[in-house]
């Protein structure tokens, strides 16, 4: 089960990044999906979420910044960074919860969770 993030770099404070999380071939479906951020020396947060019905949550930190959004049919979810800050910097990654697949024996299985492998934003000052 695969997710593949896309779209970091460097970048100046006040610029804008757009990262893109797709999924491998064998993904038939995604319940939840979203992106969360590890910065160096800090734990892993929830940068922001969104539904297949399309209901999304954001952290305060980048509420009014980022915007997450995605496409039921390619299975891909979006995040559109504006306005970053050097405290923006960290590595992001995907995530995927319900991920109906088609396992190696070609049946649909499904499992709890699926990442991505993460992209690197770095926002400096």
């Amino acid at each position: 089960v695969q997710l593949q993030a896309s779209g970091g770099g460097l970048v100046q404070a006040g610029g804008s990044l757009r990262l893109t999380c797709t999924a491998g071939r064998s993904i038939i479906s995604i319940d939840d999906m979203g992106w969360y951020r590890q910065a160096p020396g800090k734990e892993r947060e929830m940068v922001a979420t969104i539904t297949s019905g399309g209901y999304t949550s954001t952290a305060d930190s980048v509420k009014g910044r980022f915007t997450i959004s995605r496409d039921n049919a390619k299975n891909t979810v979006y995040l559109q960074m504006n306005s970053l800050k050097p405290e923006d910097t960290a590595v992001y990654h995907c995530n995927g919860e319900n991920v109906l697949y088609y396992n190696y024996d070609n049946r649909p299985v499904t499992a709890r969770y699926a990442w991505g492998q993460g992209t690197l934003v770095t926002v400096s000052s």
